[in-house]
């Protein structure tokens, strides 16, 4: 047995509550190694130590690991637990908070979990869970006529032109009220807006005021309707909200600008020398010498109260459900378990959501954010199904490492994006095969985690590196790909007609050169799923005969042996228990 790779820490994402009456355990061990894993469990206070048993069930398998885990509960939720593993060779091992022994010893050290308070109960988003997320950058959107929108016509450039770094195309919010009935019949259930809050550029990550709607955009009473409507069509609605860095007009900087040491702001930002210069760019900023974007200093109390009062005030005045938190890496974990308590105070079943583009597991235990959004299966969709330069084996290696990294509930709040306003569009990175994107969606909806649309993937919009990323909306029904939209359509209403696609453990069958399958199963119903990547017929195994309904077509399956899947396409099975 590789004693090298069994691992187990009474930290997420090994050991926590999974609520105030259970607690989740996992244990990791080489692929192949163990053919049983046990946890012996008691109360850390019961005398003479007398141990409940309990098997665990091997829930994930990549290339170099099996992990198992259970939940476990006991009255009063105090837990002293050690595991016991046997090994294809019929070896026993004990395994305790010492280390790994072949002959138990004589004093066990048990792991020792003292209490489950519930206080540090990690209460997850539901309706977030359940979401299909739809990103908007308000400008390329729609422009609604009769708006509030303050905005020089001569400034705008024609709709669908070429976008530029600097170019303002006129989309306002009254523009994405007026498209909530085609939201709503798309199936989204949350909305993600780039910031609307005033800036200068078209993208609007430079805040000028963080209390104040950007007058090209609408009104504060146009937004309230905005979010009133969407509640009203079952839509949830997340703001983007830049706490790493404000805009250089941003108050408190002019005031540095022009006060220079003397200013009550100076602390608020990271400041090298004076006088400060935007030329020089003396000081910290959003990546290197940006000088329109000045970096605060969260240390500092006052930029941090001011940034929690923002936070209360747009829940309070608009009733907006969570914060997309840009540059959320950036933040200090201080601040964050601060901003989270005052989201929650506001409104308990609000959410943060983190923009980062790595592996996150600090930010992602509990006490800080609630999701992010997931680049890193981004970047495995594109370079997997998009351009072919990972292997199927190596795909799933990336997935599986990313699926155990957070609590299980995250996991499935991941906002699992094919792109964004930040990256080329998939049907770009793709070459323009919409079978790609079809296939890469299909897997997105089919998969662990939240699905997330960026505006204009679903009727085919392409786009290369920002700022092409960002075109404008296409509405008119004869230039829309309605071949696409349908199948946007579709895949929709499976995920939200079919809990298991939510809520269904994860299984991965079997991974060929270009086929894969996997399972999604609850207490009621599994699916069986398949793929194929290949141009040409695929023929998959089975270890025993299917027999389901096709989820995308309604029609029987009946396989014996074996799945047969034409060129570049899948197949989605329910079978009920």
């Amino acid at each position: 047995m590789n004693l090298h790779a069994l691992y187990h820490q009474t930290t997420v994402p090994y050991a926590y509550p999974l609520d105030e009456e259970h607690l989740y355990v996992r244990l990791r061990a080489a692929k192949g190694d163990l053919t049983e894993v046990k946890v012996y469990y008691r109360d850390r206070y019961q005398w003479p130590a007398l141990y409940k048993i309990k098997t665990l069930k091997k829930s994930y398998a990549d290339k170099l690991f099996s992990y198992y885990d259970t939940a476990l509960a006991l009255h009063r939720n105090r837990y002293a637990y050690y595991f016991v593993l046997r090994t294809h060779e019929g070896k026993r091992y004990v395994m305790d908070e010492r280390g790994v022994w072949e002959k138990k010893p004589r004093v066990l050290r048990p792991y020792q979990f003292p209490y489950i308070a519930s206080e540090d109960v990690y209460k997850g988003a539901d309706w977030l869970k359940e979401a299909v997320c739809y990103q908007i950058f308000p400008d390329r959107f729609h422009r609604g006529e009769e708006s509030d929108q303050v905005i020089e016509e001569t400034s705008l450039a024609p709709w669908g032109a070429r976008p530029t770094a600097k170019n303002h195309f006129g989309g306002n919010i009254k523009g994405i009220t007026e498209k909530i009935p085609y939201l709503k019949e798309l199936g989204v259930t949350l909305l993600y807006f780039t910031p609307l809050f005033t800036s200068s550029s078209n993208h609007k990550y430079n805040t000028k005021d963080y209390l104040e709607i950007d007058p090209r955009f609408g009104s504060l009473k146009e937004t309230k309707e905005l979010v009133r409507l969407c509640h009203e069509a079952g839509i949830r609605v997340v703001f983007d909200a830049v706490f790493n860095h404000t805009g250089h007009d941003f108050f408190a900087f002019q005031d540095v600008l022009e006060k220079g040491e003397e200013s009550e702001y100076a602390d608020w930002f990271h400041i090298d020398s004076y006088p400060v210069s935007l030329a020089k760019a003396n000081y910290y900023t959003f990546a290197n010498r940006v000088s329109y974007m000045p970096k605060v200093n969260l240390k500092n109390q006052g930029i941090r109260e001011y940034f929690l009062k923002v936070a209360k005030y747009w829940i309070r005045e608009v009733g907006i459900d969570g914060y997309r938190l840009d540059v959320c890496d950036e933040l200090s974990h201080d601040f964050l378990k601060d901003l989270r308590k005052a989201v929650k105070e506001e409104k308990e079943d609000a959410v943060l959501i983190g923009e980062i583009m790595h592996e996150a597991e600090t930010f992602l235990d509990g006490t800080e954010l609630d999701s992010i959004m997931n680049y890193p299966f981004r970047h495995a969709m594109v370079d997997t199904f998009a351009r072919e330069e990972l292997s199927l084996s190596e795909f799933f290696q990336v997935l599986l490492k990313n699926q155990v990294l957070y609590r299980e509930d995250i996991t499935a709040q991941m906002l699992n994006l094919l792109g964004s306003h930040d990256v080329p569009r998939f049907l770009t990175e793709s070459g323009g095969n919409k079978k790609k994107l079809m296939l890469a969606t299909a897997f997105q909806f089919l998969y662990k985690g939240v699905p997330y649309v960026y505006y204009g993937d679903e009727i085919g919009l392409t786009g290369g590196k920002d700022p092409l990323c960002r075109k404008t909306m296409i509405f008119e029904e004869d230039r829309q790909d309605e071949k696409l939209l349908s199948f946007f359509k579709t895949m929709i209403r499976l995920r939200k007609d079919h809990p298991v696609l939510t809520h269904g453990h994860f299984t991965l069958k079997s991974v060929e050169e270009k086929t894969f399958h996997f399972t999604r199963e609850d207490d009621k119903d599994r699916v069986e799923v398949f793929f194929n990547l290949a141009p040409d017929e695929r023929r998959v195994p089975l270890d025993k005969n299917l027999h389901g309904i096709n989820l995308y077509t309604g029609e029987e399956v009946d396989a014996d042996g074996s799945c047969v899947l034409s060129g570049q396409s899948f197949l989605a099975v329910l079978v009920k228990k």
